[in-house]
């Protein structure tokens, strides 16, 4: 049984005109709820001491309040009264499936928006960086000792590998599409160009990447998740937004292309041995039961791996 972390109250209100599309989260759970090999179950919300760990008080505070509304928004999500607890709820989800995955093996959340996300202000639909905030709160708790982010977003997870920079027990990898810097995604990978860290690496995907090219990246990826101290915990990102049809894609990925890519990455934490959670990101495609079913293709891909 794969336990899945949901809550209605993740969806906060953004507008009828919003790119985000906010309700696949409840799409997701409603396919999922005659799934026999998946459990859905709500979570705790994060607490105030969970984000002060990881954020600037003036960050969480703009963000409960609403002022300054320029920071509060910062992520580009119009701000309203829904907004703080919706992203405690979501970030609660994500810490939800990592102590699951630590004592199963593998969790899953429905929740997206953490990998831009800075210490001090938001990015690109990134309130809180509960990727951090989570690992942060385990590792406290003595749960874990080292951990890896595996982030498969179509877009550079650049909140993350600013925050894992002063965090030497953490490594984060981001295979990618768009690079991503100061608010703005850069869909041609030799436009814009990061530097990597010690603990924090990065790969691209060239334009037109398809399924031949992204795995033979994975393959050269992977490795360096386990490179050194094997981590205690995974926390992947499973990323819609690199299907072929979403308007921010320069890549060639199909469904089943993706599908692979998930079943790789459940088949290397499995053969190593590391418990993993996933969550949701990304995905904008004009019709959204295509972003919904890249996200479903996920679970028939843990299932098949786990033997569930």
């Amino acid at each position: 049984m794969i336990k899945t972390y949901f809550h209605p109250g993740y969806a906060a209100p953004l507008g009828d005109n919003h790119v985000m599309p906010i309700g696949k989260f409840n799409l997701i759970a409603e396919a999922l709820q005659t799934d026999p090999h998946v459990s859905l179950q709500p979570p705790s919300p994060l607490q105030p001491e969970h984000l002060a760990h990881v954020h600037t008080p003036e960050y969480v505070e703009a963000i409960r309040s609403g002022e300054p509304r320029s920071l509060a928004e910062s992520q580009k999500f119009p701000w309203s009264p829904e907004l703080y607890p919706s992203v405690c709820l979501t970030g609660g989800g994500c810490l939800a499936a990592a102590r699951t995955a630590l004592n199963e093996g593998i969790s899953a959340a429905l929740v997206s928006g953490f990998h831009h996300a800075f210490a001090d202000h938001g990015e690109g639909f990134c309130t809180f960086n509960s990727l951090i905030i989570t690992l942060d709160q385990l590792k406290q708790e003595g749960l874990l000792y080292s951990a890896a982010i595996l982030d498969m977003d179509l877009h550079y997870g650049n909140g993350t590998a600013s925050l894992v920079a002063s965090r030497p027990d953490l490594f984060a990898l981001s295979i990618y599409g768009n690079d991503y810097l100061d608010n703005k995604p850069y869909r041609d990978v030799t436009i814009k160009r990061h530097e990597d860290g010690m603990n924090h690496r990065s790969f691209a995907l060239p334009e037109f990447c398809d399924r031949t090219q992204l795995f033979d990246i994975m393959d050269q990826a992977l490795p360096l998740l386990v490179n050194g101290v094997k981590p205690d915990l995974i926390l992947y990102q499973a990323g819609a937004d690199p299907y072929f049809e979403d308007p921010y894609s320069p890549l060639n990925l199909n469904h089943g292309d993706l599908l692979e890519r998930d079943r790789k990455v459940f088949h290397f934490a499995r053969k190593h041995g590391i418990p993993l959670a996933w969550v949701l990101a990304g995905g904008y495609t004009k019709d959204i039961q295509k972003v919904v079913q890249v996200h479903l293709n996920t679970f028939q891909a843990a299932k098949n791996v786990y033997e569930f």
